[in-house]
């Protein structure tokens, strides 16, 4: 009987807890453009999380999401549509979705219903028999009895049953992932010693066409995101495990971030949103800056955006191929000058495409990260502001002197203190302890927050 509700759907995070014992099964979703394969994901998923728009070619690259039906676990990998001609970026789209069924134990074939088989469904044919996979047939856009007719006219494609469904919802997909986990292998009992909390996530961010998607393909030594010389071509975050020297992070390419989210209209709008969520799923960020042109007010938007999440962060200057000495004078002074807020961040210097700098990247983020996670005994705090306040006391305003009286470390990542002072201190004197304070036990890379708690004035009774 047919399932037309996803109740029993559970999920999990797009591929973030990878603290799992066993190794799931993959499922590609794949298909022509604009057959719905993202409006499918999100329906499997149960929420908004892969970028959909009623044009053709918003997904680009392949993306990973986790899901579960009945009980089973298993990753299912979205990807851009394919076309048998493509040129350019097309051909790249077109060769992700490849490399996805190439790495697949199954294939979800996703084709239009209400369109019947044209001649790129039958392309896709082609490259799925060559792939020995097995194959699951999905006639989308079935919205009511009367299209269910259109639905078996799909048995021309020689794939077996076309089970018919309606991404936009729900109609049919609790069949249809019945007949998914029917072709998928049992996932295998053996596991794996996995290090508690997985690895670290480094969310790449920056405007558009800065060369976040260049960075992460030198990284991981393939071409694992589409790359165009356009500027928005990555529209999903992109996650990868990448080992950096000898160490393996989560890297997470984003979509630029435009001038204003209001700027931005469709999928671009969501695509802003989601980098936001990057943002917060990350533990450090690299923000990418073009070192060949002026520091921008959107350069240093993103940096605020990354110090407001409280995430660790790392500066890298890319395309530093393309300046010349001139050029770099002058970037010395934006540092000093439209930097200066951000002094405290790690920085390098890189060319995605040549891979100059690039192997500066991994010690910076450790850094980063170290300092980020760092906790201060209470002892050693207060032993440190005892020399502080000795040495330099708050000025007397007002015929008063505030002190400190004692300090405690309320939390790290990031790394926040709490000072119990007799008054109110001035925000210059705060910004002095947190000055010190990262001198004292090496904060670079990550923002410090110092919090003051002043003694209530006893009521004269």
């Amino acid at each position: 009987m047919e399932r037309a509700d996803m109740t029993d759907f559970g999920t999990d995070e797009a591929v973030e807890d990878d603290e799992r014992a066993t190794i799931k099964p993959v499922v590609a979703v794949v298909g022509r453009p604009n057959v719905g394969k993202s409006t499918l994901v999100n329906r499997i998923i149960r929420r908004q999380a892969a970028v959909v728009q009623d044009v053709p070619g918003v997904t680009r690259d392949r993306v990973s999401y986790d899901a579960n039906w009945n009980g089973r676990e298993f990753v299912l990998v979205d990807t851009g549509g394919w076309v048998s001609d493509a040129q350019g970026l097309a051909a790249q789209i077109a060769e992700q979705a490849e490399l996805a069924i190439e790495a697949a134990d199954a294939v979800l074939f996703v084709v239009d219903a209400t369109v019947g088989t044209v001649d790129e469904d039958e392309a896709v044919v082609r490259i799925l028999r060559k792939s020995r996979k097995p194959v699951v047939l999905a006639a989308n856009k079935v919205d009511d009895q009367r299209t269910e007719a259109e639905a078996a006219a799909m048995w021309n494609l020689g794939l077996g049953q076309p089970w018919a469904v309606s991404a936009l919802h729900g109609r049919g997909t609790g069949d249809l992932l019945d007949a998914v986990l029917e072709a998928l292998p049992e996932a295998p009992k053996e596991s794996f010693d996995v290090e508690l909390g997985g690895p670290h996530r480094v969310a790449l961010v920056g405007k558009p066409n800065v060369g976040k998607s260049s960075l992460l393909n030198k990284l991981a030594g393939q071409q694992r995101s589409v790359v165009d010389n356009v500027a928005g071509t990555t529209v999903d975050p992109v996650d990868e495990l990448v080992e950096v020297d000898g160490k393996v992070y989560r890297f997470i390419d984003t979509a630029g971030i435009r001038r204003r989210v209001k700027e931005a209209s469709g999928h671009e709008y969501y695509a802003s949103l989601r980098t936001h969520r990057a943002i917060e799923r990350a533990e450090c960020c690299v923000v990418l800056i073009e070192a060949s042109e002026p520091v921008t007010e959107q350069d240093l938007r993103i940096l605020s955006m990354v110090e407001d999440a409280g995430r660790a962060l790392v500066v890298a200057f890319n395309k530093w191929d393309l300046t010349d000495e001139e050029r770099r004078y002058y970037l010395d002074r934006e540092i000093e000058r439209e930097l200066y807020g951000f002094a405290w961040a790690a920085k390098v210097n890189i060319s995605a495409q040549t891979g100059r700098g690039v192997h500066r990247l991994g010690p910076a983020i450790e850094q980063a990260l170290e300092g980020w996670e760092t906790r201060v005994p209470t002892g050693k705090l207060n032993a440190f502001l005892g020399r502080l306040v000795a040495s330099h006391p708050h000025p007397v305003r007002g015929g008063k002197q505030p002190r400190i009286l004692f300090g405690t470390q309320a939390q790290n990542r990031p790394p926040t203190f709490v000072l119990f002072t007799s008054g109110k201190l001035d925000d210059g004197y705060l910004r002095f302890v947190e000055r010190r304070l990262r001198e004292e036990f090496d904060f670079t890379g990550t923002p410090v927050h110092v919090e003051m708690r002043a003694r209530e004035k006893r009521k004269n009774r």
